[in-house]
């Protein structure tokens, strides 16, 4: 545990922010946008199927890009959601825009310089974007970790939860009350929703490649399961898990030396969805290949395929068969 801190350097308190965050959204061609207040319209609603939904914590999108853009092009998420974006929404239309929609993708992104950042890209319609938390608590402002928006029918979440740093911190504190605000949230509704990101917490001990060397840490804490727990508990399934309870599945691993390569990991990065979207998932995995080569982020994307399973019944961490790159554009890595 570590010391308190001092008056001097303890950050402005808290405060819960109801006001709209800044928001960048991209139409694809053909595509018409109407809102306010942070809340944006694209297209009429419509339900589709099948859909891959994944999640990734790029940890820098400036840095990811060589391996973002061959990523999409061989696995063709239909919905993607990014954290730790690191930068302003406007710089990230102006790195990404054109390649995106050249893509088909409609991409609505809340970042910061330097620090956090999500976003959400979908082939699948982008509607009713809404940017922040509301209700949630700032630091002392509200930072940008959450975006909602309707995607083929499901409301899906992108979130990058506070770490939390050590416990008993400021830091802490900010976190769990950032989790309930969250669960408020997402309480209101609908019913067909995906709610996935980058939780910070580790579910359980089997998510831990050892628990004993966490002890006193965040990500572990009782608190922090219980907050994961209340989320869970609206009625959320944590459809990795359900479709692999047994065996070691890990989305995250440090940069250390050798902690890849010997799996010495966790499973903080979750893809939770309601019943009506979990009892759609025919295939749920760890993008592990993603992980490989030169560059990568810390964490692994988390893949959901619902009502098909494209690559097959495939194992959490075994990589599908990649498709064929388009010409001209780079290929994923495949070595260690």
């Amino acid at each position: 545990m570590s010391d308190p801190l001092s008056p001097d350097s303890r950050p402005p308190p808290r405060r819960r922010c109801n006001e709209a965050a800044p928001l960048a959204l991209k139409r694809s061609r053909g595509d018409t946008a109407t809102g306010q207040s942070g809340r944006q319209q694209i297209s009429p609603a419509h339900y589709l199927s099948p859909v891959r939904i994944s999640t990734w914590n790029v940890n820098s999108v400036k840095q990811r890009v060589p391996r973002l853009l061959p990523w999409l092009d061989q696995r063709a998420p239909d919905v993607v959601c990014l954290q730790e974006l690191k930068l302003t929404e406007e710089a990230f239309g102006e790195l990404l825009g054109a390649e995106l929609e050249a893509r088909g993708y409609a991409w609505a992104a809340l970042g910061e310089k330097s620090w956090n950042g999500v976003a959400i890209l979908s082939r699948v319609g982008l509607e009713d974007v809404e940017a922040g938390l509301a209700g949630g608590p700032g630091f002392p402002h509200q930072e940008a970790r959450a975006l909602a928006a309707t995607c083929g029918g499901v409301r899906v979440h992108s979130l990058y939860v506070p770490n939390g740093r050590v416990p008993d911190s400021d830091h802490y504190a900010y976190k769990l009350e950032w989790l309930e605000a969250l669960r408020e949230a997402i309480a209101k509704g609908p019913a067909d929703a995906v709610v996935c990101g980058d939780m910070n917490i580790a579910p359980a001990d089997a998510d831990v490649f050892d628990p004993a060397a966490y002890v006193g840490h965040t990500h572990v804490t009782p608190p922090e399961r219980n907050a994961l727990n209340a989320l869970v508990g609206l009625g959320l399934r944590d459809v990795v898990r359900e479709r692999w309870p047994d065996q070691q599945v890990f989305t995250y691993w440090d940069y250390r030396a050798g902690m890849f390569h010997k799996n010495l990991g966790m499973r903080i990065d979750l893809i939770l969805a309601t019943a009506p979207v979990a009892d759609r998932v025919r295939a749920a995995w760890v993008d592990r290949q993603a992980r490989k080569g030169t560059g990568p982020s810390d964490h692994a994307p988390v893949m959901v395929d619902l009502d098909t399973a494209p690559d097959g019944d495939i194992g959490p961490m075994i990589p599908p068969p990649s498709a064929g790159a388009p010409r001209g554009r780079a290929k994923l890595p495949q070595s260690e």
